[in-house]
């Protein structure tokens, strides 16, 4: 099998020179979920394009999601069935055809606390199964069934049933969201995409002085070499997510789009502490709350209020600790409380304001209730809103709009491009047995392994067979293998301790610890790769333990600007 393009130090090397020299047809800023497919969609069509993030693949809004690929059940309600027809459809996609390694089915449990909900929720559960089986691709998912109390009961031991008229079962999928970013980018890159991490952008390149004057690039700097590069392109696609306004600014306060800063927070506690076959979803007073499986955890989300400080490392206060915990203590026979809970983490939605009026400050164009795609001056593009499940649609907007002036372009061909991993997954799937046999690994850590890397697992077995240490478990973190730590900083990007353990893999959240004890043994592993010394290594665990500090300090804070002020005493390392 012939090994596929790493993301790895020379990538970015090249890139960066690539991204210097000559014109892009496309430069994406932003390499969370809608950019790095924004970057994919347009390198399949034929053009030249780059990407840059100035800090890691998916560091911002697109590692801190719910987790899940859906179709958006509650939306159901507001009578937005294109939306949860569009949703449902990329959902089965996803599943089906693009990322079957990576996507994968999930129950939920619908509690009814009425009699009366039977029939009506019931009839929305079947719309949105109907939905689905109507939707261009396969659904991908069992259907939903009627559940009654005594069964109920027995599915779900934990959940308080004496005031329940049972349930209905559904399904929805989930994802390592951060994952999907990364496997995307690198299938961008496979492609031809020059994808460079850590290079922000400064200033727009603009071809004369007024306000109108359109835009032929950026102005950015290599954090890393700190070197500053000027890039052009025909178009620039901005896709920073709740940053939008920030790089709007760079355009001298001509601003189009207005993007709020929504904070959703999230738990992961054991698995063992609340038995139940399927997870669950019930309202909120002010937003829905989700338990969701996750391995051997739960996630319990989420929370929605108004963020006003620092974008980069939004913080949980005690304050949404308590009231995750107080919900979903309605449902428990055994109540939850803070010594359960294992990881947390809080995430921002990019909320677009109101549209500004047609005409004014340059064409808009409104393209669904959820993302919108702007085009303030010639040369720039933004495009804000939107959620996970749809990036590939919110992606294909964008380059749609960016380049409808170039000729004879071909259209979207994102349905049709599997990522990376997902060829060879169903059949290396099929052998693990013999892989397990061949590898001397268990069969559960096989299956492990396809689930994170689908195909791709031949390479990280290739660095098992190459070095048999690193079948050993990661110290401090035994549901991963040494493998995988050293092949996130060969294969995937990673550039820092932070990106190994926060996004590649989900040490920091999944350990009770929050991945201290596995901080230098990962750190030992990735200065191989990355050529960092004694120091550099000093360094980098440094840092994760003060991020991992300055997190506890904040989520014992009863407001937010108190958890801001804790968190950010630990700032990022370049």
């Amino acid at each position: 099998m012939t090994l596929a393009k790493a993301l790895d130090a020379d990538q970015r090397a090249d890139a960066l020179d690539q991204l210097g020299s000559g014109e892009l047809d496309v430069l994406v800023v932003g390499g969370g979920i809608v950019g790095v497919g924004a970057a994919l969609d347009a390198v399949t069509r034929g053009l030249k394009v780059g990407l840059v993030e100035q800090r890691d693949l998916a560091s911002g809004t697109s590692s801190r999601s719910s987790k899940l690929v859906h179709g958006g059940l509650r939306y159901l309600e507001m009578f937005d069935f294109a939306l949860v027809k569009e949703a449902l459809e990329e959902r089965g996609l996803l599943l089906t055809r693009l990322a079957p390694h990576l996507v994968r089915p999930v129950p939920f449990l619908y509690p009814l606390e009425h009699a009366w909900e039977r029939p009506y929720v019931g009839a929305g559960v079947a719309l949105y199964d109907g939905m689905a089986m109507a939707g261009t691709y396969d659904m991908g998912v069992p259907k939903h069934k009627h559940v009654f109390r005594k069964q109920l009961t027995r599915m779900a031991p934990d959940i308080r049933t004496d005031d329940l008229h049972g349930a209905i079962r559904y399904y929805d999928c989930q994802v390592d969201d951060a994952r999907l970013v990364m496997t995307i980018a690198r299938t961008a890159a496979n492609n031809g995409a020059h994808v460079a991490t850590r290079t922000k952008v400064t200033g727009f390149l603009r071809s004369g002085d007024g306000d109108d004057a359109p835009v032929v690039g950026v102005r950015a700097r290599d954090l890393e070499g700190q070197r500053d590069l000027e890039i052009r392109a025909k178009v620039v696609i901005n896709a920073a997510g709740v940053w939008t306004d920030e790089v709007q600014d760079l355009l001298g306060g001509r601003a189009q789009l207005d993007v709020d800063a929504s904070k959703g927070i999230h738990l992961v506690i054991p698995r063992e502490r609340i038995r139940s076959e399927c997870g669950f979803i019930t309202k909120t007073e002010k937003s829905v709350l989700f338990v969701i499986p996750w391995g051997q955890f739960w996630i319990i989300g989420t929370t929605d209020t108004a963020w006003d400080f620092d974008l980069a490392h939004p913080a949980a206060s005690k304050t949404d600790i308590d009231y995750l915990l107080g919900h979903v203590n309605r449902l428990l026979k055994d109540p939850l409380d803070h010594r359960d809970v294992i990881g947390v983490w809080a995430g921002l939605r990019p909320l677009l304001k109101p549209m500004r009026k047609e005409g004014e400050m340059g064409e808009t164009t409104k393209l669904s209730r959820e993302h919108t795609v702007a085009n303030p001056v010639p040369g720039l593009v933004l495009v804000a809103g939107g959620k996970l499940t749809t990036y590939r649609v919110m992606a294909r907007d964008a380059v749609d709009h960016a380049i409808r002036d170039f000729d004879a372009t071909p259209a979207s061909i994102t349905d049709r491009v599997p990522l990376m991993g997902a060829w060879g997954h169903e059949a290396r799937t099929n052998q693990r047995v013999a892989l397990s046999r061949s590898s001397g690994l268990d069969i559960g850590v096989v299956d492990h392994l396809l689930g994170r890397y689908g195909g791709l697992v031949d390479e990280v077995l290739a660095l098992i067979d190459r070095r048999p240490d690193l079948a050993e478990p990661l110290p401090g973190a035994e549901h991963y293998l040494r493998a995988e730590v050293l092949y996130a900083a060969t294969h995937e990007g990673a550039r820092h301790l932070d990106d190994v353990l926060a996004r590649r893999t989900r040490v920091s959240i999944e350990t009770f610890d929050r991945g201290v004890a596995a901080a230098r043994p990962a750190a030992e592993l990735m200065a191989e790769a990355l050529g960092w010394d004694e120091a550099q290594v000093a360094d980098e665990v440094d840092h994760y333990l003060r991020r991992v500090e300055a997190e506890r300090q904040s989520q014992l804070m009863p407001t937010d600007q108190e958890a801001d002020e804790a968190r950010v005493k630990a700032p990022d390392i370049v």
